[in-house]
């Protein structure tokens, strides 16, 4: 009886945490094609952070369903999948770093060829 209760409370709680992981996706992806209009400096990062936090938000359903498992090949593909997120989101942040630092040196190099015109513009 409370066994079953339980494992109701886990599993309304993973789908809970893996549907707000599914909104965050599909809000990400409705920014990104309006940003992709606007065309946004920040697409791509954008873009991949919020795709980070979704699969973060999945990850985290799939460690509390790990909780309910009652065999091993249940476990086997339980831990495969979150081993092939969590490679997923090691790589989306990679590339949050990477995007980020092309982001501050094209910035920098934007306002150092203002300057310099200004320099120039001023003698």
């Amino acid at each position: 009886m409370i066994e079953n209760i339980f494992f109701e409370i886990v599993n309304y709680t993973v789908l809970f945490i893996e549907g707000v992981g599914v909104a965050i996706l599909v809000w990400t992806v409705i920014k990104a094609v309006i940003d992709l209009f606007r065309k946004n400096e920040r697409l791509r990062l954008d873009l991949a952070e919020g795709i980070a936090l979704a699969l973060e938000f999945k990850i985290g359903g799939e460690l509390l369903r790990t909780v309910v498992v009652r065999q091993l090949s249940e476990l086997l593909i339980l831990g495969a999948v979150i081993l092939l997120r969590a490679a997923l989101t090691f790589l989306i942040h990679w590339e949050i770093n990477i995007e980020s630092k092309g982001n501050l040196i094209g910035k920098n190099i934007t306002k150092t060829a203002k300057d310099s015109e200004k320099k120039k513009a001023a003698l």
